[in-house]
């Protein structure tokens, strides 16, 4: 067998060592910026070497959708996971979309395990690992817990020691760069067949594009590229989404706070505001995102809501959830009645008394909506025969990897 199907796309099997490196919140103005100043000389030979594409990460602008969809090669529409966060219909509670039960479709990894290959993953964030490892037969471990891995649960032991790191802080950039050394060890010594790393946003909620603490991160990751390239190894490089200052002229957070919007319109607790960039991990963005989703109570019309959304300052788009469905490829069945998409630099909130800013250190940097949707789609290999009025997306990664990189 030379070739797998996956969600109705086909890839050829890896010929040569593959990664796939989702980089969290990597608005390509960092890379940009890097490069410029001479912190990533690996990247700036890649690019003169192989192919630098600019491409559209999934909507809503979050982790668990856009990870989902790389692996999956498909969008939320088709694999069912639209935020990190969700209300859950048939329970009546708000959850979190971190359990395989969410899935409604194989990944790209499974497949490929499955056909024979090794397959190994690292992800920074624990709450990915199961999402990202669902019936898959390898490796899959996160930065953050790597000192629980076991043989049965992750198929590796003692990743503290593989790696020789000690086990990073969540509210770091050593969590990332753990994944890029834990990538790194596994080349050189497992040498899977496919590689995904994915990191954290955490440097880029805090840094922006071309400051010394953004610049440092990207001369890190640089680093550990190059060895990965050393090895051998097709690297295609994107993001899971970019990121945006979303602060006032004062720089004091921008948010609309929804809840209170519609609590002051239609009475308290009448309306059910959801903000899917929910996660354990607060303490950079105060769950403040540029995407919402909206539950009306019975009897209260989604287009008229609509129409009275839209002349509140701050709203780039609201849609009903038909609407919204089709126009970011997103499971209806798992929206409100109205999804709502703030500017550039405003954010959503539900109520102002929900929200903890205290932990903010810096000006808010956030996302969420269409201004971050911009990512690189990068590839240490020329690659010939692409349709030049293709869109590209963040999801045609392992296709470009797998069946022009090789």
């Amino acid at each position: 067998m030379h070739n797998i199907s996956v969600n109705g796309r086909s890839y050829r099997l890896p010929q040569q060592p593959t990664v796939v490196v989702c980089v969290d919140g990597c608005e390509p103005d960092y890379l940009a910026q890097a490069v410029a100043t001479g912190h990533m000389p690996w990247l700036k030979g890649a690019l003169a070497k192989g192919t630098g594409l600019i491409a559209d990460c999934v909507i809503p602008s979050f982790t668990n959708p856009n990870n989902l969809s790389i692996v999956t090669g498909v969008p939320p529409s088709v694999h069912g996971i639209c935020g990190n966060y969700l209300f859950d219909t048939d329970s009546g509670t708000e959850v979190m979309m971190n359990d395989p039960k969410w899935l409604r479709a194989p990944t790209l990894l499974a497949a490929l395990a499955d056909s024979g290959q090794s397959v190994a993953v690292v992800t920074a964030k624990d709450k990915l690992r199961a999402l990202l490892g669902h019936g898959m037969a390898g490796i899959c471990f996160s930065a953050e817990k790597a000192d629980q891995v076991s043989l049965a649960e992750n198929g590796i032991a003692e990743v503290l020691s593989l790696v020789g790191l000690p086990l990073p802080g969540v509210y770091s950039a050593d969590l990332s760069e753990f994944v890029f050394a834990a990538g790194v060890r596994l080349m050189q010594t497992v040498k899977p067949n496919l590689m995904y790393l994915s990191t954290t946003d955490y440097v880029q909620h805090k840094h922006a594009p071309g400051t010394a603490g953004a610049n440092a991160f990207y001369a890190m990751m640089d680093r550990y590229l190059g060895q990965l390239d050393a090895l051998g190894c097709v690297i295609a490089l994107t993001a899971d989404h970019g990121m945006n200052s979303k602060v006032g002229l004062d720089g004091t957070p921008d948010v609309v706070y929804l809840q209170d919007w519609f609590d002051a319109w239609l009475g308290q607790g009448q309306a059910r505001v959801i903000l899917p960039i929910t996660d354990p991990y607060v303490v950079h963005h105060g769950a403040l995102g540029s995407y919402a989703t909206v539950y009306l109570p019975a009897g209260c019309d989604a287009q008229a809501a609509c129409e009275r959304l839209r002349a509140q300052r701050g709203m780039e788009q609201v849609l009903t959830r038909e609407q919204a469905a089709l126009r970011f490829e997103l499971p209806a069945d798992r929206l409100g009645d109205i999804v709502v998409v703030s500017e550039r630099s405003t954010v959503l909130g539900t109520s102002a008394a929900r929200h903890d800013l205290s932990a903010l250190e810096v000006p808010l940097r956030s996302h969420g909506g269409t201004s971050e949707q911009r990512v690189p789609l990068i590839l240490n290999r020329p690659l010939a025969g692409l349709d030049s009025t293709r869109r590209w997306r963040n999801f045609d990664a392992f296709e470009l990897a797998l069946n022009f990189a090789q």
